[in-house]
């Protein structure tokens, strides 16, 4: 699996001319404290039932609040075909902008 550090994705936001393709796996109440303005909220557990709605030609980095959650979720969508990246450190170690 594929990881980067909080720190790197915050990079690749600046850099890239593209939008980066973030999920972000936090429960709602968790969510509501703030959130990756790029990224789309799909809770772990509705992961597997919400994957027609995640297209496989393209990348997505998984976020959770310590980097955990988002690592089984990341393992799991790779199983599935899918091409994801683990957000180490996840919302805990972001010092990036937050909605």
């Amino acid at each position: 699996m594929k990881q980067l550090t909080a720190k790197q994705v915050e990079e690749l936001l600046i850099d890239e001319n593209e939008s980066l393709n973030m999920i972000d796996v936090r429960e709602d109440e968790e969510v509501a404290s703030g959130m990756i303005p790029a990224a789309k909220h799909i809770p772990l557990g509705s992961i597997e039932s919400r994957m027609d709605e995640l297209d496989k030609t393209k990348e997505y980095i998984m976020v959770c609040r310590s980097g955990g959650r988002s690592g089984q979720a990341a393992q799991f969508l790779e199983s599935q075909g899918f091409n994801v990246i683990n957000m180490t450190g996840g919302m805990m170690s972001w010092e990036g902008p937050t909605e």
